[in-house]
């Protein structure tokens, strides 16, 4: 039997267990309005955001392969994990839930993968650079 077949088929499985368990919710049609939502942001907001800026990325003549690429996949992931807290509607009631300052926190995280891009980048072309010169000298 084929992987593909094999993968597909657990797929199909994880799928019946995950509307069995929708299923088992006593309110299962608030899940499923968010399940919505989350697809309408996505196809609505995330991907044009992200093919806009690989438009621009392109349009600048700019080549993202690499740890460029993958720490912008791990920015995106990062805010799309801090979302929550990110959003929450001012302060809670309890203030133990959510104890930390998530946008300071976010933000020293973006400047972090920001400045070891750069880092690594800057590195990588001095370098090659050097490199260069010793060749031809």
């Amino acid at each position: 039997m084929s992987f593909r077949y094999v993968t597909g088929g657990f797929g199909l499985v994880c799928a019946a267990w995950g509307g069995w368990l929708l299923l088992q919710q006593p309110e299962p049609w608030r899940i499923a309005v968010w399940l919505t939502g989350a697809v309408v942001v996505h196809d609505g907001f995330v991907a044009p955001v992200v093919m806009a800026i690989a438009a621009l990325v392109a349009v600048a003549g700019l080549r993202l392969r690499g740890v460029p690429r993958g720490a912008l996949i791990v920015a995106g992931s990062l805010t799309a994990i801090a979302l929550p807290p990110l959003l929450r509607p001012g302060g809670v009631a309890n203030r133990t839930v959510l104890p930390l300052d998530y946008l300071r926190h976010w933000l020293l995280a973006m400047a972090a993968i920001a400045l070891f891009t750069l880092a690594y980048v800057g590195v990588r072309a001095v370098a090659r650079q050097v490199g260069r010169e010793g060749r031809q000298a």
